[in-house]
């Protein structure tokens, strides 16, 4: 029977850390929007720049239309080039938002299977060894879930991120240590590359917290949206009368669609949440207590 040599031992790499301003924790803290309260800024500044671009698009169209005539005249086609790519835009946007949060929610759970692999695994170790590394196993789980449940804390979620770090730095090394005494090779072939998957996942769910929509493209998105407002106002003109419900309404559905889009950037800081996939991990903590 040929014996296979044993896999190479990687040592895991640091983990990323989550974005936080520079300056004092105390400056931070007490200056610092979190995207939940930023996301609420934006659509209520939004909604208002929109009713001004309606109001101001249909004064400019009453005073064209005392001008000339043929004030609306050929806009047609540039109004419905506007909207057209309005509506792209946002559709754009909430189907990236919609992906990413799909996305984060797969990391989840494929976070909860390494981390349970890992611990059954767990029974590959010598007797001895075995209780330690599940009381780091525990604290390790505790530490990843506080990492999430810290926010929008950003300092909170730091700290237990580098305890996080710290406690799999730890298992690491136990682990690489009883692969090194074991005969058998068990623990080499079987448990290090289930615990290297542990760590490898922390890293994507790190990297897809930081990931959002470019800022170039909201910005267009927000440019579009008020330019929108002015041609939807300079066109009202035309019946030489406002339409406050439309312009409500308007201003209304697009703000609250800039809402939800950032709200799915950020699904742990509003309205929008993680639970459903975080019940794995959670779930998860309880059976191995």
């Amino acid at each position: 029977m040929v014996r296979l040599p044993p896999p190479r031992l990687f040592l895991p790499y640091p983990q990323p850390k989550l974005p936080i301003n520079y300056g004092a924790p105390e400056k931070r803290a007490n200056n610092s929007m979190n995207p939940g309260e930023l996301a609420v800024v934006v659509s209520i500044g939004l909604f208002l720049g929109m009713l001004a671009c309606l109001e101001l698009g249909y004064r400019i169209g009453l005073y064209v239309s005392e001008k000339t005539e043929l004030s609306h005249e050929g806009t047609g086609a540039i109004e419905a080039a506007v909207f057209a790519l309005l509506g792209l835009l946002l559709g754009f946007t909430f189907a990236n938002g919609i992906s990413r949060l799909d996305q984060r929610r797969e990391l989840i759970v494929r976070e909860a299977n390494a981390i349970g692999t890992a611990y059954l695994r767990l029974d590959l170790l010598p007797t001895s060894q075995q209780p330690e590394m599940r009381r780091l196993f525990r604290e390790y789980l505790d530490a990843r879930l506080s990492v999430y449940e810290k926010l929008p804390d950003l300092n909170a979620a730091e700290r237990e991120l580098t305890h996080a770090a710290q406690l799999q730095q730890e298992i690491w090394s136990k682990a690489v240590s009883a692969g090194l005494d074991d005969p058998s090779q068990n623990v080499a072939r079987l448990l290090l590359p289930t615990l290297n998957d542990m760590i490898d996942v922390t890293t994507s769910r790190t990297i897809a917290l930081h990931t959002h929509l470019p800022p170039l493209i909201f910005g267009l998105s927000i440019s579009v949206a008020l330019l929108s407002g002015l041609l939807a106002g300079y066109d009202m003109a035309k019946r030489k009368g406002r339409s406050g419900l439309h312009v409500l309404l308007y201003a209304l559905v697009i703000s609250l669609t800039i809402y939800t889009v950032l709200d799915l950037d950020y699904p742990r800081f509003g309205l929008i949440r993680l639970n459903a996939a975080d019940s794995a991990l959670f779930s998860l903590r309880d059976s191995i207590r």
